[in-house]
């Protein structure tokens, strides 16, 4: 068990920081009250005043856990390619889910109807981002909304089927495999040997939905009208 936290932060550092190491040491099943009150030097009573319940303190440990990967990941300094952008996000959240699994299943491996993680919500707006730009290029073929929730779906599928596999079976070729299909599903970039779909006009309708908050020339009632016409485009 690690030792208690030293007393010079909040009371709420502590106990976050205490979970934290316990989650990363020991899993889910050794963030206990008991433990967490002795590693944070805290009676139990304070933890459920700090955060109402421990589905509370877990969702700040997570959001604890993953502040350098969310931190590495918006300082990424955006290149000329939003395509291989998103490819080294998608390898970086990949890599953020094998190096440290107890954080990763806890954010990502228990989803819950109506609830999402702090942590789980800013990563998905870091990747919405990812994908907007890809849309302002011209080179998205389906909605925003769609192709983040399809990049989110299959990287938290791949990583969390990775996840399960002992260290030495672990074949990361399965990774680059799926991160490549996704990207020839939503931008038409084809993998080596097939031929590249053909979708001009619906990249055009959702590179200029992408860009429609900047069209301040049109009415905002102009604006929804033709956001609801190049919707029917994109998913015609």
């Amino acid at each position: 068990m690690p030792g208690a936290v030293p007393q010079t932060k909040s009371t709420r550092d502590r106990i976050v920081e205490a979970a934290a190491a316990l989650l990363s040491q020991g899993g889910r099943d050794a963030v206990s009250t008991r433990a967490v009150s002795a590693a944070a030097g805290v009676q139990a009573p304070a933890i459920y005043r700090a955060f109402g319940d421990m589905h509370g303190l877990l969702d700040a440990a997570g959001s604890y856990g993953l502040a350098s990967y969310l931190a590495e990941k918006s300082s990424m300094t955006p290149g000329d390619d939003p395509v291989d952008d998103l490819r080294a996000g998608w390898d970086l959240h990949i890599g953020f889910g094998l190096a440290q699994p107890a954080f990763y299943t806890l954010i990502f491996g228990d989803p819950r109807p109506g609830t999402e993680p702090t942590a789980a919500r800013q990563a998905a707006e870091i990747l919405a981002g990812l994908v907007q730009r890809i849309a302002k290029a011209g080179r998205l073929r389906v909605s925003e909304e769609r192709a983040a929730q399809l990049v989110h779906a299959a990287g938290r599928g791949v990583t969390l089927s990775l996840i399960a596999m002992p260290p030495e079976q672990r074949d990361m070729s399965l990774s680059i495999m799926a991160r490549e299909s996704v990207l020839a599903t939503v931008t038409g970039t084809a993998l080596p040997g097939v031929t590249p779909a053909t979708g001009g006009l619906q990249n055009a309708a959702v590179a200029l939905r992408a860009s429609l908050p900047e069209a301040t020339v049109l009415s905002p009632a102009e604006r929804t009208m033709l956001d609801e016409w190049l919707r029917r485009i994109v998913s015609s």
